[in-house]
């Protein structure tokens, strides 16, 4: 990982020994089409003897640009965007800063002062990339600018039942509690990590007792309600079940959601650990009870059913 700002002063510790074939775009998700783009970039360098090479953006551009909050949070913070990209074979990860001086950069700047001056041999873009001030490039545009030095790939869209592969269609699948649309855009199941710390205790006195997650980043939050999980702790994998939700049954007063995980045949204290959790699949929304023997009751269900579906996974 390279993080890099515009204009370059630090450029003799950029350049590599060999050309790079680029893909660019923000890629939040990692989802299917992304892979696809970055792929075919990794597929060009092991041709024609590059080094493969993805570059990001942090923050969001949309963010910067005051295009909403929705995108602060994301679905894969750059750590967890690093080892994807390595697992699809990336060699070097640039990571852009976007302020408002890079945004009003034109797409010939962006070609000539930084794309040039990194070494670039070839750049792969999705068919609806945009870039320079104002969005004023297109894939069309890459592709003319580049001309001749640098070639151009443009992928084109991958759709699921008709619809775009998209972050945008991965966020609300989430948001909405379709969790299997969600990690069969992504590819993988989608997955939080964060601490574990001190919750208020009621889950162990009833027999369940739970990890309460401090997330390390501002993911996307799923729906609240109930899910089936794998959560990993210290390299070892355990199955379980995650309430995220209000807690209205005992905080009424609560309006920040918590992530609660009880993990299936496990006891130890694990407070300050670091954990990651892999949402399998989606029981139901969270509800209210009248009891405390009604919750009790309806958990002991939720785990069974999370138990039944890690074993048929």
């Amino acid at each position: 990982m390279i993080s890099i700002s515009y204009p370059f002063t630090n450029l003799a510790e950029l350049v590599q020994e060999k050309a790079v074939s680029i893909a660019i775009g923000h890629f939040d998700g990692v989802h299917r089409g992304h892979q696809n783009v970055i792929r075919q970039a990794v597929d060009v360098a092991r041709k024609e003897g590059m080094l493969s090479a993805v570059m990001t953006f942090s923050p969001h551009p949309k963010e910067v640009l005051g295009h909403g909050e929705h995108y602060y949070s994301c679905l894969t913070p750059l750590h967890k965007k690093q080892a994807l990209f390595e697992e699809l074979g990336v060699d070097i990860m640039y990571v852009m800063r976007f302020d408002l001086s890079f945004a009003a950069v034109s797409p010939s700047e962006f070609v000539s002062g930084v794309l040039r001056p990194l070494g670039v041999g070839h750049a792969v873009v999705g068919f609806d990339f945009t870039f320079g001030s104002k969005g004023a490039g297109n894939a069309s545009t890459l592709l003319e600018l580049c001309k001749p030095d640098i070639g151009v790939s443009i992928v084109e869209p991958l759709y699921d039942n008709g619809v775009k592969v998209s972050s945008t269609y991965t966020r609300d699948s989430l948001e909405q509690g379709n969790l299997d649309k969600a990690n069969s855009l992504l590819g993988r199941p989608y997955e939080v990590s964060g601490t574990v710390v001190h919750g208020d205790g009621r889950g162990r006195t009833i027999g369940f007792p739970t990890a309460n997650l401090e997330l390390h980043d501002p993911y996307v939050a799923p729906k609240l309600g109930v899910y089936a999980i794998k959560a990993w702790l210290d390299g070892v994998a355990y199955n379980g079940v995650l309430n995220h939700g209000m807690k209205p049954t005992f905080n009424k007063s609560e309006i920040k959601p918590v992530m609660e995980a009880n993990l299936f045949d496990f006891d130890r204290d694990i407070y300050g650990k670091e954990i990651r959790v892999q949402f399998k699949a989606f029981i139901r929304p969270e509800q209210k009870f009248g009891s405390i023997d009604q919750l009790i009751s309806q958990i002991a269900a939720d785990a069974a059913q999370a138990r039944a579906i890690n074993q048929s996974l």
